[in-house]
């Protein structure tokens, strides 16, 4: 098929054939006009593409505005129904705009009688019963140190028992001896707006970042057997063992076991503040006893795989080595594990301090001397019993100590 030819600067295109083109300069009328600018034309276009301006009559068409075209007043019909249309529109302005000036009177009346503090996010008044929050329960967000041991399963147990009995929701997370993984759990936590946090830390001194964080988003903070040493950071209560005593009492236990004479090493654990603590009053209560000496201070970070590997290399740098002193069961059981394989079972004397039931049962046998309690269900109770009173609006104290005892079988 031929192409229509070329005029006026518009290219031909088949698909757009017979329409009226609008010259420019052209006033209106004209012969077959019918209100249209300029004359009638059957030329075809590939799109709005020339540098004159031109106004196709189909609808929806290219249609840039042509200069000097003059408009057409409105008439009289039209006019009328602009005016009813601006009308009705005014009308339902005004409506809407009263609706909803009562339900903003409504909410805030609402507010003025019970909202009020909560909108302020001051502490709860003394005595105000607020295990709930407009009937969603309260929620404890809680990261351990580890759920590996059996002591923080029950400390675990204790938290999540007390929380049932007062209507509170727990959330637990365990870093397992990674404090980097604990500061993301302390970070989600503080996202997830959890009205209290419990913590126990993996790094006592830098936890502290996390605990101010939680500070600045208002969130009271607990610690629970492990205490921050961090300069930055408020904790409003502290439960936790006794752990300066525990250390004495597990000293007297090594007094006792090496009848007051030998070199002794320990197992530590010094990230920690609580294992500081009783590492602390055992070596005071050792310095009373001139002929027990500690030859050794190690960490095996809690763990008993590691443990295995530091007694080893203690048997072989200390082969006199009289004493063990292990900062929980995980330790001390691993100790015994290197000890039973180097042959020398009572020969090297083990305290360890949790008495775990795995432990208990390795005292009954012989291959632990003797154990510290601890009493981990008792610290997580007694942490939220610390957390309802602060919801309560009274001041726990900053430190809530559990007594600990000693354990040499039964």
């Amino acid at each position: 098929m031929a192409s229509a030819p070329r005029g006026d600067g518009l290219r031909a295109k088949p698909a757009l054939r017979n329409l009226r083109i609008l010259h420019p300069g052209r006033g209106r009328g004209g012969p077959g006009a019918r209100g249209l600018l300029g004359v009638t034309g059957t030329r075809t276009l590939t799109g709005c593409t020339d540098t004159r301006r031109f106004v196709v009559r189909r609808a929806n068409d290219c249609r840039p505005q042509a200069r000097h075209v003059s408009r057409r007043p409105p008439s009289a019909d039209r006019l009328r129904w602009l005016g009813i249309a601006c009308l009705a529109a005014a009308v339902l302005t005004v409506g809407a705009g009263c609706k909803r000036s009562g339900s903003d009177t409504a909410a805030r009346g609402d507010r003025s009688d019970g909202g009020e503090a909560a909108a302020t996010g001051d502490r709860p008044q003394a005595g105000a019963d607020l295990s709930t929050t407009e009937s969603k329960p309260r929620t404890i967000g809680v990261t351990l140190l580890t759920v590996q041991h059996q002591f923080y399963q029950d400390l675990r147990a204790g938290l999540e028992e007390a929380a049932a009995e007062r209507g509170y929701k727990v959330v637990v997370n365990s870093a397992e001896f990674d404090p980097a993984r604990q500061a993301d759990q302390i970070d989600q936590l503080i996202v997830q707006k959890v009205d209290a946090l419990v913590v126990c830390p993996c790094d006592s001194k830098s936890v502290g970042a996390g605990i101010l964080a939680a500070n600045e988003a208002g969130i009271p903070v607990f610690t629970a057997d492990i205490a921050s040493t961090s300069p930055i950071g408020k904790v409003t209560s502290h439960i936790a063992s006794d752990n300066v005593a525990g250390g004495r009492a597990a000293a007297r236990l090594m007094v006792d076991a090496l009848g007051g004479a030998g070199k002794v090493a320990i197992l530590s654990h010094p990230e920690v503040a609580s294992v500081t603590d009783r590492v602390n009053g055992f070596k005071e209560e050792i310095a009373q006893h001139a002929d027990i000496e500690v030859v050794a201070e190690l960490s095996a970070n809690g763990k008993r795989d590691k443990a295995v590997r530091v007694m080893e290399d203690l048997l072989q740098s200390h082969p006199d080595l009289a004493g063990v002193f292990g900062i929980n069961d995980d330790s001390a059981l691993g100790a015994l594990a290197a000890i039973e394989a180097a042959g020398k079972v009572g020969q090297i004397k083990i305290v360890g301090y949790d008495a775990t039931p795995e432990a208990r049962s390795r005292i009954e046998d012989g291959g632990i001397y003797g154990d510290v309690i601890q009493h981990p269900r008792q610290i997580g109770r007694l942490t939220i019993g610390a957390i309802h009173d602060y919801f309560e609006g009274r001041t726990p104290p900053p430190v809530i100590p559990v007594e600990v005892g000693t354990f040499m079988g039964d």
